[in-house]
């Protein structure tokens, strides 16, 4: 799978029309022949591993890593996944993968969308949303979120 990190909270992806929030994140990625079905189009689990992907660069960019979630033995695990596949992907395509924090409790739950767009027309072929409770990473029980949590994440959140 060949994804290339662009990053554009705030930039590009901003004043681009068609995304479903305003400033998300967005990656590149493009479907690479190990990721096509026996449909000869992108296996739907592989967009589920780019939602994975993007949303690890959302956090890092924000200055949330997984060495910051060790460290505080808590995590943001998902609760509930639920993807709307639209459209299909062809190999070698070139596609943008949005994603935003799209609320937060501030306490144990946040939530996060996606939006998966061709880059040649914008058309829109998956949309994705986690619904995420924070743990204690070695236990796996939900724990209330470590006041950095609260402070990067919240912040993030976009209205919908």
């Amino acid at each position: 799978m060949s994804v290339v990190e662009k990053p554009e909270a705030g930039g590009a992806g901003a004043s681009e029309p068609g995304w479903d929030y305003p400033r998300p994140h967005v990656l590149e990625v493009s479907p690479q022949p190990a990721d096509i079905d026996g449909l000869n189009h992108t296996n739907n689990a592989v967009y589920v591993q780019w939602c994975e992907r993007v949303a690890w660069s959302h956090s890092e960019q924000l200055g949330l890593t997984l060495e910051d979630y060790r460290q505080l033995d808590r995590a943001m695990a998902i609760r509930q996944g639920v993807y709307d596949y639209l459209l299909p992907s062809l190999e070698g395509e070139r596609l943008r993968l949005g994603t935003w924090l799209t609320a937060g409790d501030g306490k144990l739950a946040m939530q996060r969308r996606f939006q998966l767009r061709r880059a040649s027309d914008g058309q829109t072929l998956m949309r994705g949303r986690w619904e995420l409770v924070c743990i204690e990473i070695s236990t796996g029980r939900p724990r209330r979120m470590p006041p950095s949590f609260v402070e990067i994440y919240q912040a993030a959140v976009v209205a919908g």
